[in-house]
């Protein structure tokens, strides 16, 4: 009951407009009186949970993705896919999705996505007859591909909350990344022929090899970066930490001396905006370590893998109440703060009924895409309205649209069917 009294008063605060970290703090301060814990005494647990290298790789991925905006190489990788998949209608908005994929795959952050992304294709789709609404409403959606394909911020900090492998847990979450993608292009594709009228400006075989093979060069560049990252991770070169590092060391020299579209003030800002977001996170996770340690002498989580088995026979039925609890939750909390709050947890109850933790990661990751995308908060879905121009009530029907035939499915099947996020770490050896 104590810890249940703490998360409804941590989203009663984050709903009134108090800034999260502080809803975190007050979180931690009602535990300690309602369990009678000398919270000063766990600080050093927390301090100590976050004095972790893997934590360093968040503002150097968050960096990466600014770099990445203000850098050129966002524009060169929309270039060449649009090149590859055609500038029809159709193409266009496979475009977009695609883009939002192989943006995921450098900079692990949605909100860069959103930004870079949008700002470089909304207008262009715009004239080819989709509308402002929704064309924010499909890219609120794809820009969450970043938490998907790795390397994910979101996944690193699951990791470091449940103590297990991060190489795994971006594993686990590359199944579901192509699938969201490949099920958000045929539904663009049914409304394309539906409601645009199908395809236009179909460019013969010929030239459109020629244009590919023209921005594919002058893309090389930015392509190598996610070979380069997720390669030296899953070949052993280099941890995930290092691999942060190496992106933003090599996001630099090809903004600067490749593209020529970035200067010194753009990566200060970089630096300053890459700290500004770690500091938040890291004093949220901070809170949520000196949580989830009284959560553990108090025995909560067994508490409530008693409460679920008792109420629930069923794994099935577990899982669906899991998946609703997480969507509620992701609809007026951002995704770290679901991570912080549910994962410690939750993950005893997974493991009570046979999921992986490994798996579990996927299971959180495609409920945010729907959570991040729902009102009232829908953080991810209102920078969308901004980049995109439009008001929220105009954006509703066709992020319901993408949510119910594309994101909720695919949280779906991700959680019920295991394979789909497990095959890989096990192919890999992550897992047994």
């Amino acid at each position: 009951m104590g810890a249940l009294i703490a998360i409804i008063a941590v989203v009663a605060l984050m709903m009134i407009g108090v800034p999260v970290v502080f809803s975190f703090a007050a979180m931690t301060l009602i535990l300690s009186v309602i369990y009678d814990v000398d919270v000063s005494s766990l600080m050093t647990t927390g301090f100590w949970s976050v004095n972790s290298v893997i934590l360093v790789a968040l503002p150097l991925f968050v960096m990466t993705g600014y770099l990445m905006q203000t850098g050129g190489i966002a524009k060169r990788l929309v270039d060449f896919v649009e090149a590859v998949v055609g500038k029809s209608k159709t193409g266009m908005g496979t475009s977009m999705i695609v883009s939002c994929g192989i943006f995921g795959a450098i900079s692990g952050t949605a909100s860069a996505a959103v930004a870079s992304i949008g700002s470089i294709m909304i207008d262009p789709m715009e004239k080819h007859g989709y509308s402002r609404a929704y064309t924010s409403a499909m890219l609120g959606i794809s820009s969450l591909l970043g938490l998907l394909i790795p390397p994910s911020i979101t996944m690193i900090l699951y990791a470091v909350v449940t103590r297990e492998s991060v190489a795994a847990c971006f594993l686990a979450t590359i199944g579901p990344g192509i699938l969201l993608m490949i099920v958000l292009s045929i539904l663009n594709t049914v409304h394309v022929r539906r409601h645009l009228g199908g395809n236009d400006e179909k460019l013969p075989l010929a030239e459109r090899l020629a244009e590919s093979a023209q921005t594919g060069w002058r893309a090389i560049p930015a392509l190598l970066l996610p070979v380069i990252i997720l390669g030296g991770i899953y070949g052993g070169i280099f941890t995930p930490t290092e691999a942060a590092a190496i992106a933003v060391v090599y996001a630099i020299p090809v903004g600067l001396f490749v593209y020529r579209e970035l200067n010194f003030k753009k990566i200060g800002q970089a630096v300053v905006a890459a700290a500004t977001t770690t500091g938040v996170i890291m004093v949220i996770l901070v809170f949520s370590f000196v949580a989830s340690r009284i959560f553990t002498l108090e025995r909560v989580p067994q508490q409530l893998t008693d409460v679920l088995l008792g109420t629930f026979e069923s794994p099935i039925l577990i899982l669906l109440m899991v998946n609703i609890f997480l969507i509620l939750l992701g609809m007026i909390m951002d995704d770290v703060s679901v991570i912080a709050i549910i994962s410690p947890l939750m993950v005893p109850v997974m493991a009570e009924i046979g999921v992986d933790a490994v798996h579990f990661a996927a299971i959180i990751g495609t409920s945010v895409v729907i959570g991040a995308n729902s009102p009232p908060m829908a953080p991810i879905l209102f920078m969308a309205c901004r980049v995109g121009g439009v008001g929220m009530s105009d954006v509703i029907k066709p992020a319901l649209y993408f949510m119910a035939f594309a994101a909720l499915p695919v949280m779906l099947v991700t959680t019920y069917y295991s394979p789909l996020s497990l095959f890989l770490p096990r192919l890999l050896g992550f897992l047994p």
